[in-house]
């Protein structure tokens, strides 16, 4: 493996630990701001990103769990996508990439982001819906905006995981034949 290859990987992988370290932070202060509303209400548009959900609270406890429950599934999974990378990317050896954990790993990560990319979408619709009984959600559409692109991303990956368990296949036949 050259220098180059070795630095872009390197490189990679600092950005990764970067994002999961930030998407903990983001799903660790969702879950404080959703415990603070519970008790504290009146100092909840004080918190993280002053996600104030506390009108929709006082019109319907229901609306307010499920909606927050969106918010938190979506958040916690995306730091469960990124620790599958880093453990990926832990795991990977470039000179023999082809292995059966990679492959698994990979088609992990399809899972998570077609998770990701449905809860996002059934969110958007759900608080679409509720918009119509008076209930304000734009300031939750930033969780759930590219719904369609997570759900575009998952094909991709799940095809090259299905790749890369061929090449695990072939790399296996490879091995046996010499």
């Amino acid at each position: 493996m050259s220098k180059r290859n070795n630095f872009v990987f390197i490189a990679l992988h600092i950005v990764a630990w970067l994002i999961f370290v930030g998407l903990c932070i983001e799903a660790g202060a969702l879950i404080v701001n959703f415990i603070f509303s519970l008790f504290k209400p009146e100092i909840v548009h004080n918190l993280y990103q002053k996600l104030d959900l506390s009108q929709m609270y006082n019109l319907n406890k229901w609306v307010f769990f499920s909606m927050y429950s969106f918010i938190l599934f979506i958040s916690i999974l995306k730091a469960c996508l990124f620790y599958v990378v880093i453990m990926l990317l832990l795991k990977l050896d470039l000179t023999k990439p082809f292995s059966s954990y990679v492959a698994g790993r990979i088609k992990t990560l399809s899972y998570y982001t077609l998770s990701i990319g449905l809860i996002s979408y059934f969110a958007r619709e759900t608080a679409k819906s509720i918009q119509h009984y008076g209930f304000e959600t734009d300031v939750l559409n930033q969780f759930w905006a590219d719904s369609q692109a997570w759900i575009l991303m998952a094909a991709v990956i799940y095809v090259i995981a299905t790749i890369f368990s061929r090449g695990v296949e072939l790399q296996n036949e490879n091995d046996l034949t010499v």
